[in-house]
């Protein structure tokens, strides 16, 4: 193993030697947070794939190939047609409107006061996300160093807190990019091959299995059609997801850089659930799903590949950890302290923006790990996250962005409508349930178009602002680097 630790060790020290390289780009608040608004095709492409395949669509997608065969691929593929989704219909109108958050942008169409309210909404989505995700840590750290959870995830957890507090945004797509490439390697090109010789080949594979491990729908339709509502449309909306689309560089970058990105996820989507599929024939009865990408990794794999393949499932986990990470400090800061304080931050940027904004990563960072060593049950904490975000902000930022009519007296109904709603089924119904998600996003829609047919429009002069930033101009200036010190 000791090939195997030192590749593990070497992955984690670039990652802290991305970090300090990127503190030395991120000089504004533009820098710190959506890379200066400056990511070109290869780069954008890259860390889009990294941020939306994490420890979820990584040893989670192998476990569900493992139970339900290649239907298993089900769950990342809906999260890559979310991904295509936004890219090719909405992602270059949200690049034009300079914002850093979705709140602004619900402010910007309803002419504010929206914000507040879809703020903490968004914030609690993005931290139940980068819980889950360093909760993450521990499952990987087991395999290698059979280390203890809460150890695990105190260290894992204070790698990606340390390169995302230095260098902001610039450090987690550096790190992103590495990441991109080891799972690439560790998952689609060794993995995958190396998993289905083992099993035999697909002949032996199909021997072996029920023919509903062949089924493209043996999951259920139900099942399906739940991770379309809660995955597809989920990318379309999340703050972590929007941030990066913040960081390329123009309209063609969002599309067509996120087109490939969204591509690539149906391809993982599918190894994943071939990886799954292979290891239920090595491995017919493992005691849990999510121990399929671990056993085969550790009793299969050679040495020094063993380690890499690792690092491709650390990879995945950190990638998603780190951009749910900075999402929930900027939303933290920019939407919710900021406001409290009463403070315009438009125009306010600089070494002092920089600062403040490092300064609520280390803090919602150290508050993700202490509430993922205390929880327990980590798919009810990501189940609910995703009902308040679909239920909540779904309906009003869709609406804004395709229906005029809309008022900020529908839209901030349709949160508090949406989001109480939600909360009220999951007590009802039980939090894994599918109906919440589905009457409640039934609930904000209603409430949205009578409110909004029954208050006056919008005014004409907010509606031509939006317009005119969904269009590339009146944006404010793009902020310069400031200089050290200042």
């Amino acid at each position: 193993m000791a090939v195997d630790y030192t590749v593990i060790v070497v992955y984690l020290v670039g990652m802290l030697a991305m970090g300090w390289w990127g503190m030395r780009r991120a000089r504004s608040k533009s820098e710190f947070l959506v890379a200066g608004r400056r990511l070109g095709p290869a780069m954008y492409s890259g860390t889009m794939a990294a941020i939306v395949l994490g420890g979820a669509s990584t040893i989670g997608g192998v476990g569900l190939g493992y139970q339900y065969g290649l239907s298993g691929a089900w769950m990342v593929f809906t999260i890559g047609l979310g991904l295509l989704a936004l890219s090719v219909f909405f992602s270059a109108r949200i690049a034009r409107l300079k914002v850093y958050t979705v709140s602004e942008m619900l402010d910007l169409r309803y002419g504010g006061r929206a914000g507040m309210i879809s703020g903490l909404v968004m914030w609690a989505y993005t931290l139940m996300l980068a819980v889950t995700s360093t909760i993450a840590y521990a499952t990987i750290f087991d395999v290698l160093f059979d280390m203890n959870r809460t150890v695990a995830i105190v260290l894992g957890g204070t790698i990606v807190v340390a390169y995302s507090t230095l260098g902001g945004m610039w450090s987690i797509t550096l790190t992103d990019i590495v990441q991109f490439v080891v799972k690439t390697i560790g998952v689609l090109l060794l993995l995958l091959p190396i998993a289905v010789v083992k099993a035999g080949g697909f002949s032996e594979m199909k021997a072996q299995l029920p023919t509903s491990y062949f089924d493209p729908l043996g999951i259920g339709g139900e099942t399906i059609f739940t991770y379309v509502l809660i995955y597809t449309f989920g990318m379309l909306i999340g703050q972590d997801i929007w941030q990066r689309v913040f960081t390329a560089r123009g309209d063609r970058t969002a599309k067509w850089g996120g087109t490939v990105a969204g591509t690539y996820c149906l391809v993982y989507a599918l190894a994943g659930a071939v990886i799954g599929t292979a290891a239920k024939v090595m491995y017919p009865k493992l005691g849990s799903p999510d121990d399929a990408f671990a056993t085969i990794v550790k009793d299969e794999l050679p040495i020094g590949i063993r380690g890499l393949v690792l690092a491709a499932a650390l990879a995945a986990v950190m990638s998603t950890s780190s951009g749910a990470l900075i999402a929930c400090a900027t939303v933290a800061n920019n939407d919710i302290w900021s406001r409290l304080r009463g403070i315009v931050r438009r125009g306010e940027e600089g070494h002092d923006e920089v600062k403040g904004n490092r300064v609520f990563i280390l803090i919602m960072g150290v508050g993700v790990i202490g509430t993922a060593i205390a929880l327990n049950n980590v798919v009810e904490a990501l189940t609910v996250a995703y009902n308040l975000l679909v239920a909540g902000l779904l309906v009003p930022i869709l609406g804004g962005l395709l229906w005029k009519r809309g008022t900020v007296q529908g839209a901030l109904a349709s949160v508090v409508v949406g989001g109480l709603a939600v909360i009220g089924l999951m007590a009802s119904y039980g939090i894994l349930a599918n109906e919440p998600v589905y009457y409640g996003l039934l609930a904000s829609l209603a409430v949205y178009v009578v409110v909004s047919l029954l208050t006056k429009p919008t005014d004409e002069a907010v509606l031509a602002t939006w317009r005119e930033r969904l269009a590339g101009r009146g944006a404010p200036v793009a902020d310069e680097p400031a200089t050290v010190g200042a």
